[in-house]
């Protein structure tokens, strides 16, 4: 993956995979940013699950470019494995999603409506001016979720000692960085730091997995459409301590690196800052949980985690951040 930062490096990157002709996939918010490319065309509508329409409109592009946040890069992961075609993304938040391969496709009311594999990343261009404007429930979601990236990474199924020196090196900087972004938004070398963080995260995800606090908020946003770096945020803490009795070790090594006693408290004490208090006041219902936890149970992160959590173990965890 070539990784460079500053909007600047977007021409000498996609000269580094000797493409010249990019079509940008991006959002109505960013549609006017101005860019070192000139883009063929632009789709600026996302989240879609007219993939294929993408495609077809990209016809005579040799590379996609994404700018925006997760569902803008997952639209550009979903046109890049339907074309083949390399994508450079160029991040917006701390998703974290332009570091994987697979990537979730859902309608405008942000509903999942499939998903699969087989995306060609190919670059990353960091520019933190362009989190600035970004909220504090956003900041802090989408953080968290980086957050999740490196807790996730130091246990699930299969990690490895490439993806533990980036998710302790992720959980480092997120846990200095958060704080003071949620304070001042503008201050840029706080947003400089916080964007390492996801980068780091992003690239722990790379070398591993997701497991269970992510299987959680996946199977939550699928069904009610809800934001994946909220339902992070809400989900970790449990998740965290649901596996601190089979993996102590890896939960105390993420403590080390965020400098805190308790990680899954410090997670709350951030979302509850910006306003994430629970899933009852998303408007999850409470009668639906069970069929929450089912839904949760068959996806790839349950089954990676590293403590067999059973339907009625996912459903009770559920159950405590309602």
């Amino acid at each position: 993956m070539i990784v460079r930062w500053g909007l600047d490096e977007v021409p000498g990157v996609l000269r580094e995979l000797d493409a010249h002709h990019p079509y940008l996939i991006t959002t109505h918010r960013w549609l006017d940013q101005s860019l070192p490319v000139e883009p063929i065309d632009a789709w600026a509508s996302s989240p879609t699950h007219e993939v294929e329409r993408v495609a077809g409109l990209a016809r005579g592009a040799d590379v996609m470019l994404a700018l925006g946040g997760g569902s803008a890069i997952d639209l550009g992961k979903a046109v890049s494995a339907q074309t083949g075609l390399p994508l450079v993304s160029i991040p917006t938040t701390y998703s974290g999603a332009e570091w994987t391969t697979f990537y979730g496709v859902r309608d405008l009311d942000r509903k999942l409506r499939g998903g699969g594999a087989g995306a060609h990343p190919a670059g990353i261009v960091y520019e933190p001016r362009l989190t600035l404007a970004l909220p504090p429930a956003e900041s802090c979601g989408t953080a968290l979720n980086a957050l999740a990236h490196c807790a996730e990474a130091l246990y699930v199924e299969g990690r490895n000692d490439v993806a533990d020196g980036h998710a302790l090196a992720g959980a480092r900087l997120i846990a200095t960085w958060l704080p003071p972004v949620l304070a001042d938004g503008h201050d840029l070398a706080a947003r400089k730091g916080l964007l390492e963080g996801a980068c780091e995260g992003g690239a722990a995800l790379g070398a591993s997995f997701l497991a269970l606090g992510h299987a959680m908020a996946q199977a939550l946003g699928g069904r009610y459409g809800l934001p994946h770096g909220t339902l992070n945020a809400i989900c970790l803490p449990p998740a965290l301590r649901f596996n601190a009795e089979a993996v102590p070790d890896a939960v105390a090594r993420l403590a080390g690196a965020m400098g805190v006693d308790d990680p899954a408290a410090w997670v709350e004490e951030q979302a509850r800052s910006v306003g994430f208090t629970g899933l009852g006041a998303l408007g999850v219902p409470e009668a639906e949980l069970d069929e929450v936890a089912e839904a949760t149970a068959e996806r790839p992160g349950a089954k990676s985690n590293p403590r067999h959590a059973t339907t009625a173990e996912i459903a009770e965890l559920l159950r405590s951040v309602w």
